[in-house]
């Protein structure tokens, strides 16, 4: 394309880096998906058949690039810790779509997302940062299942659900769900409140025998395997279950257990039962 009339496209392109070492998360959000929500009729306050469809597809897209050490998902976003994901996780999507929606065929316009990438320096940035998102999802799906409750039970339109709710607290939503309703929202399934973690799944280790944390960002640069090293983790990182849960990412006990997310390398494979 040199020297010709169309090279002036090349002007378009944007030198973005990202940051060297650091920890660099791919978030990717639903575009449309109030408008894809109302099209298939997806179930409210939740719909498990939708929220299982991202969890498979995010599952594909950890399991298919061997550099992200972990993801968290809720609603239609999913957060990939460390590489690019965007353009797999709508493949997966879309083709995993059938499995989950068995009677209600895709038709366009196809489901897309957006994505953007940030760069957290420490640990305790990318922590805070999985924490906010995990924060994010009990605050949302408390409004949300309240809100549904008093339209779908309690025979309010939107407008009178939106204004009963307003200047709420946790608390006084909670009260609404169990005066009014007999909800106990503590019994809601752990993947409505806390969201879902894809990760390699290793050998737990016992609390306080490792640190993670700050051995990551002891370090200045990553550390330099031999080529054999390298080698022999790239196999067990490819033998890894690749698993889904909905476990509380704000402790420290998860990330103390599982070091391999923070140090990136691969724990002991579990023994089989």
């Amino acid at each position: 394309m040199a020297n010709s009339k169309f090279e002036y496209v090349k002007s378009f392109e944007q030198p973005d880096f990202l940051l060297p070492n650091t920890w660099i998360v791919v978030r990717i959000d639903g575009r449309g998906f109030t408008k894809l929500c109302a099209k298939y009729a997806f179930e409210k306050p939740n719909d498990k058949r939708a929220l299982d469809l991202m969890n498979a597809a995010a599952r594909v897209v950890v399991t298919e690039l061997p550099d992200i050490t972990i993801a968290y998902g809720v609603s239609d976003e999913y957060s990939f810790v460390f590489h690019k994901s965007l353009s797999t996780f709508t493949a997966n999507y879309i083709h995993l779509w059938s499995s989950y929606f068995t009677d209600t065929p895709l038709s366009p316009p196809l489901p897309s997302f957006d994505g953007r990438a940030v760069c957290y320096p420490t640990v305790v940035n990318l922590r805070d940062y999985m924490s906010w998102r995990q924060v994010d999802c009990h605050i949302n799906n408390l409004y949300n299942t309240t809100f549904w409750a008093l339209i779908q039970l309690g025979g309010l339109d939107n407008r009178e659900a939106e204004k009963l709710l307003a200047g709420t607290v946790s608390g006084d939503k909670n009260e609404i769900l169990f005066s009014k309703f007999k909800i106990n929202y503590n019994n809601e399934p752990e993947i409505y409140k806390k969201g879902s973690v894809v990760f390699r799944d290793y050998e737990l280790v016992e609390p306080g025998t490792h640190n993670a944390a700050e051995a990551a960002d002891a370090l200045a640069e990553p550390e330099q395997q031999s080529k054999t090293q390298a080698e022999k983790d790239k196999k067990k990182v490819s033998k890894a279950r690749v698993v889904i849960e909905h476990l509380d990412i704000i402790k420290d006990d998860f990330w103390d257990r599982r070091p391999w997310l923070l140090s990136n390398k691969p724990g002991k494979t579990p023994k089989e039962t």
